[in-house]
């Protein structure tokens, strides 16, 4: 009776491990294409997302050129022996409207929820 048992026992592992392969096959090739796609959506959307938050970003053209005019006048003081006694504030950029902080918040958040989604694809993928 024991070796029927265990015949029982070794054809039922068997029977698992078929079925249990042809499982895991097919879920891995199911989900490993659907990571592909969200790894390369995320991919082109981190992309798009930050060229557009690179737009919004204050230029320096006018920081700069405000520097280089107190250059050139400090320059031009110098060389004529004028004493310098002004002082040349720098510009101060515009302030941000409510609209512009709140655009600026949900692009930088969904730029870490798009990579943070490609990060999980990553280890999805390797795993």
């Amino acid at each position: 009776m024991e070796n029927g048992a265990k015949d029982e026992r070794s054809r039922f592992w068997t029977v698992y491990q078929k079925v249990a392969s042809q499982h895991d096959d097919e879920f891995l090739e199911q989900y490993g294409g659907d990571m592909d796609i969200v790894l390369i959506f995320s991919g082109l959307f981190s992309a798009v997302n930050t060229a557009f938050i690179a737009t919004m970003e204050p230029s320096d053209a006018t920081t700069t050129d405000a520097l280089l005019t107190q250059i050139i006048t400090l320059m031009v003081m110098n060389s004529h022996g004028t004493p310098i006694t002004d002082t040349y504030p720098l510009p101060v950029p515009p302030a941000y409207s409510n609209g512009q902080i709140w655009f600026q918040t949900l692009a930088y958040a969904s730029l870490s929820f798009s990579l943070l989604a490609a990060f999980g694809a990553v280890l999805g993928k390797q795993w």
